[in-house]
């Protein structure tokens, strides 16, 4: 493969570089194969990204090396590329963040080394309205996801007796994440405190698996689920994103039998998903995170756990 090349990506002419560039060291996974990822992802990733502002993180010398995250959209991006202005209280202004509306905005992206894609709950027409509510089940070693699994199938039996269907999906790091589609007129204050109680429940009844304060040294042995995504100024990891770990992995949707597998088996490696396992699960299974962005629920107007 060249080390530079013109793309014609849906009319677009993006010039790439540094195709043979190693971003993986230990998988020998280069930027170039980076690129075709979020290109034959692209159908299935794109309806998650769209309308949502993008933080990037990106990683210009590899995973290996220093990265930075960048809010702002380049003021060298091409002009085709659509942001949205977002106000920023740390900063206080306004911040243009890019929207990956596009195919041809993902390989851009891709090109500037922007290996994980970051995305806010809520789409660019009201910001302060959430679409979902997320929990991210993060492992204290020695837990894993195995653990993760059964405070997942324990957090999906919760919000199931609310009448709130969830969907999992790996973080591509170390965990699990549950995602639970409103698509209905919501606030981040509503789905922050519901996120809050069930956590605190789930540490009540599992006090000996489940921690739900931020303290890094309680989680020790522990998940800890962290409600605090509920925000509208942080940001989740997208669904079909690739994380900077020693291997290209993915942030994979997967079914709840598949969880349910893992805490049976306990074996952590089913669910480990690299780029090329995620295509293969796509062209089989097609987007198992489909209707995260369509189903409408309704939170309850109280609760009592």
């Amino acid at each position: 493969m060249s080390d530079k090349a013109e793309l014609i990506v849906e009319g677009r002419k993006l010039a790439v570089s540094n195709l043979n560039k190693v971003l993986y060291p230990k998988a020998g996974f280069t930027k170039g194969q980076v690129i075709d990822y979020y290109i034959r992802i692209a159908p299935v990733l794109l309806p998650h990204v769209k309308d949502r502002p993008l933080t990037m993180k990106r990683y210009p010398n590899g995973v290996d090396q220093p990265f930075f995250y960048e809010k702002n959209c380049p003021a060298h991006r091409p002009s085709w590329v659509k942001t949205a202005k977002v106000w920023s209280e740390g900063n206080q202004r306004d911040m243009n963040y890019c929207l990956a509306q596009d195919l041809p905005t993902l390989v851009w992206a891709a090109n500037l080394a922007d290996i994980e894609l970051h995305t806010s709950l809520a789409r660019k027409k009201d910001v302060a309205r959430p679409t979902m509510m997320v929990f991210d089940l993060d492992p204290g070693a020695p837990a894993d996801i195995v653990q993760c699994c059964q405070v997942g199938l324990w957090l999906r039996d919760l919000l199931a007796s609310m009448k709130l269907k969830s969907w999992a999906k790996t973080s591509g790091s170390k965990g699990l994440q549950v995602y639970v589609p409103l698509n209905t007129a919501v606030t981040f204050d509503k789905t922050k405190a519901l996120s809050r109680a069930l956590a605190e429940n789930l540490e009540r009844e599992h006090s000996k698996l489940v921690i739900s304060k931020m303290a890094k040294a309680l989680r020790t042995g522990k998940v800890f689920v962290d409600w605090s995504q509920n925000d509208e100024h942080k940001t989740t990891i997208n669904v079909y994103s690739l994380r900077a770990k020693e291997q290209p992995t993915v942030s994979t949707p997967v079914t709840w039998e598949e969880v349910e597998t893992t805490l049976k088996k306990k074996n952590a490696k089913l669910l480990v998903f690299t780029s090329d396992r995620v295509l293969q699960r796509v062209e089989k299974s097609g987007d198992l995170f489909e209707p995260v962005e369509t189903l409408k629920q309704k939170m309850p107007k109280k609760w009592d756990l």
